[in-house]
């Protein structure tokens, strides 16, 4: 199914770049790309980030099973014999991790058999995919079958962004928003201002790809994503891995980001073949200048990003996050190698820090 999708979507997608080049005056970033080909209208479609509310056409749609509920009972009432675009139910949410993975399976499956018969009857009606409890996380299994470099993918989740890992725009989103795209409407979304992050360097040691976005949350903090894409670029981003850029990805929620993206590169081939999905990797290959920045992003981030933060990986050190409890700063433990030491870290406002450089592109 994503094959047929990124082979129709990468045929469409150099016409429609071309005239946003032309529209904007100038090249378009990773996230521009995605999303001016999944406008409704493009002709139509006013774009100025902050102000402008975009109208998508996502690929496909996923939702899990606590908030699949009324997903489905909104989408019922449109009276449709089938869901407009691929959907998917996932049930994981409701399995309570306590006794060990197979008494609660169990104790799930007993507790909630109401709610997975709806969800399986209705899904086999209305032609969605289902995923019974057991089947595994709908993030990880979204990125397993489901995403594709390039796509556009909504989910009833706020850790959907997981699948950026693999070079799409998947952002979280309401159940109404869900159930009116299966029911053939278009989705409606401010449009998101870009925040560049150019990563340089190798992560070492004990550093891992979630360490990535606990340090942008200690710069950003949680609200500085908010109505905001966070696109990674730079050398550095080639190091990781696939799944790495997953991680980096789901966590971007916690920065209050409406998604996060990286751009297509070896490591996503390397994951598609292990995925068993080398089909869809040797297209992406063959489309890849569709599904990167235009080179003359990375030569003059400044135009293109309204704001950019530079982090070396070779530098960055584990960092382990403690709640922050009401007007109490922020304790980050790190820990590298034989030393250990701690410190309390008190909101770093971003445009007070050269790490983060904030710009004023052109509209659009």
């Amino acid at each position: 199914m994503s094959m047929e999708l990124a082979k129709n979507l990468y045929a469409k997608m150099p016409d429609v770049l071309a005239k946003a080049r032309k529209k904007f005056g100038r090249g378009l970033t990773l996230a521009e790309k995605v999303l001016v080909s999944h406008a409704d209208n493009f002709e139509t479609q006013t774009w100025e980030r902050g102000k402008a509310m975009l109208v998508l056409r996502p690929d496909r749609v996923a939702m899990q099973d606590a908030t699949a509920q009324m997903a489905m009972l909104q989408f019922m009432q449109a009276n449709k014999k089938k869901v407009a675009v691929p959907s998917t139910i996932h049930c994981d949410h409701l399995i309570r991790a306590e006794m060990g993975s197979e008494k609660d399976l169990l104790r799930a499956v007993d507790e909630n058999k109401e709610v997975y018969n709806f969800l399986a009857s209705a899904a086999k009606k209305y032609g969605i995919g289902f995923w019974k409890p057991g089947a595994g996380i709908i993030h990880q299994v979204v990125l397993e079958n489901y995403a594709f470099p390039g796509g556009l993918i909504i989910g009833t989740d706020s850790h959907t962004p997981n699948g950026g890992g693999l070079g799409m725009l998947a952002i979280g989103v309401g159940g109404a928003d869900a159930g009116e795209v299966m029911a053939g409407l278009p989705w409606e979304v401010l449009h998101p201002k870009l925040i560049g992050i150019r990563l340089t360097g190798k992560l070492s040691g004990w550093a891992s790809p979630k360490d990535v976005v606990l340090y942008l949350c200690g710069l950003l903090t949680v609200k500085g994503g908010t109505n905001k894409i966070v696109e990674y670029f730079g050398p550095g981003a080639e190091t990781i891995s696939a799944t790495g850029k997953g991680t980096i990805c789901n966590m971007g929620a916690e920065l209050g980001a409406t998604t996060s993206v990286f751009p297509f590169d070896q490591k996503m081939v390397v994951y598609l073949n292990i995925t068993d999905r080398a089909d869809l990797a040797n297209l992406a290959i063959a489309n890849r200048s569709l599904l990167v920045a235009d080179p003359e992003v990375s030569q003059s981030p400044e135009k293109y990003y309204d704001q950019i933060v530079e982090v070396d990986l070779s530098t960055l050190e584990p960092h382990v996050v403690f709640p922050n409890w009401r007007r109490k700063p922020r304790r980050r433990v790190i820990q590298s190698n034989s030393r250990r030491h701690s410190s309390e870290v008190a909101p770093i406002h971003p445009m007070k820090t050269s790490a983060v450089r904030p710009t004023s592109p052109s509209k659009g």
